[in-house]
């Protein structure tokens, strides 16, 4: 079983590991070589590509062509977004962080899917530009292809950046009236907190998913809805 999560919008530019990127052997790293191209002969659009400033994008375009040569942090220190700081990992056992290790997998425009122990450098690049939900798709598809069980917890833009053969898409919903609507930033609290939950209790059965209780959000053999 492989539990699926996004990366966060928010990052530490700090660098834990004083290796740089080029040094390790990361697996997709022929492709964000690619990247690397498809961004240099987009330097003209770089505002489109980040959605911000002139200036900031000009940024945000060096830090990424400068990636190989970047010193790295492991991908869970890099991530500091909502979900992150409810996942709390410092606080797992070992056990957990093994569980945590073997089953996460976090999607990421510039690196496609990381391990929470995989180095990486600081970066800024999102997987709705530059059509690299297409890009990713055959290599993370054939990544995976073995797993039995699939927990996806992405958005629904990552969610288009692979395939697989038996997926359970989890989504956090509140219920107003007789509608449920997406829980929104407040999902991405819960979202942390269950998979804080499924790494301190090493949750390998859907029928554990019952179990958690946050909030007042419980499971429905679908979803959880509040």
């Amino acid at each position: 079983m492989l539990i699926l999560i996004p990366p966060s919008e928010g990052k530490s530019s700090k660098n834990t590991i004083s290796t740089k990127f080029t040094e390790t052997n990361f697996i997709f790293s022929e492709k964000v070589k690619q990247i690397i191209e498809i961004l240099k002969n987009n330097n003209e659009e770089i505002e489109k590509v980040y959605g911000t400033s002139l200036e900031k994008s000009k940024e945000l375009q060096k830090k990424n062509l400068e990636v190989f040569s970047s010193e790295c942090s492991m991908a869970i220190e890099r991530y500091t977004g909502v979900v992150y700081n409810q996942i709390d990992w410092k606080s797992f056992s070992e056990e957990s962080k093994i569980y945590f290790n073997s089953n996460i997998r976090i999607f990421s425009g510039l690196f496609g899917m990381v391990k929470p122990n995989t180095l990486i450098p600081d970066y800024k690049l999102k997987m709705n530009v530059l059509g690299l939900t297409k890009f990713w798709s055959p290599f993370l598809t054939k990544e995976i292809y073995k797993e039995d069980l699939i927990i996806d917890l992405l958005p629904e833009i990552h969610r288009k950046a692979y395939e697989h053969k038996n997926i359970k898409k989890v989504n956090f919903y509140i219920k107003k009236g007789d509608k449920l609507v997406s829980a929104g930033h407040h999902g991405k609290v819960v979202k942390g907190q269950f998979i804080n939950f499924l790494s301190i209790n090493c949750i390998t059965n859907l029928d554990d998913f019952e179990k958690f209780k946050y909030d007042d959000y419980s499971w429905d053999g679908e979803n959880f809805i509040k």
